[in-house]
């Protein structure tokens, strides 16, 4: 891939990353409380991973570190609320 296609990989994945507040909150507002709906963590995991292969492809050790470490509560998150929802 050309430097470009990462770059716009990359805020692609910054994008979708971002959508999940913009969930978040609508949700969150149409409950009148604070909840996190499943899209939030689907997102999370979307965005993560692209933002993860855009530091790989960058080769910032921080921005990996930090994009791995995500990715694992965000999926550790969706365990945990798919457990939640089997259960009920």
């Amino acid at each position: 891939m050309s430097a470009y296609s990462w770059l716009t990989l990359g805020l692609i994945g910054q994008c979708i990353f971002s959508a999940r507040f913009v969930v978040q909150w609508i949700y969150s507002e149409r409950r009148h409380r604070s909840t996190m709906p499943m899209t939030f963590w689907y997102l999370s995991v979307a965005g993560g991973a692209i933002l993860l292969g855009y530091a790989v492809y960058q080769r910032d050790p921080v921005f990996i570190a930090g994009q791995t470490g995500g990715l694992a509560i965000y999926l550790r998150n969706i365990q945990l609320r798919l457990r939640e929802l089997g259960s009920g």
